[in-house]
């Protein structure tokens, strides 16, 4: 079934000039698997459309069952630089809680408010 990840996992976010840092932190050790295998850092990038003009990093930080994305060039140059006021890291870390994640039906009882 096609979840959204905010039923999978919460995020953080931070900011410093040109540069986003959004954690991704699943609530289920099961969970995490999946958000490993399917949120690369290629997916992260892609989902924003463009907004990211450069490169993605991601770490996997096992231990907290979290993914850690460095995201180069996604604030429109930097936010005492720009007129756009949605580039913050806050607005993107809760822009890709809309991203889609395959979730076997046998995980449903791990998701948070999910009703679908």
């Amino acid at each position: 079934m096609l979840v959204k990840l905010q039923h999978v996992a919460h995020v953080r976010s931070g900011d410093k000039g040109n540069t986003s840092n959004i954690s991704v932190i699943a609530y289920d050790d099961a969970l995490y698997a999946l958000l490993k295998e399917q949120l690369t850092a290629e997916r992260f990038k892609a989902f924003y459309g463009g907004a990211i003009k450069g490169e993605v990093e991601r770490y996997c930080i096992d231990g907290l069952a979290a993914i850690n994305f460095v995201a180069h060039g996604a604030l429109g140059g930097g936010v005492s630089r720009s007129l756009s006021l949605d580039n913050y890291g806050k607005a993107l870390s809760a822009a890709i809680l809309g991203f889609e994640l395959d979730v076997p039906e046998r995980l449903r009882n791990s998701l948070r408010g999910f009703g679908g």
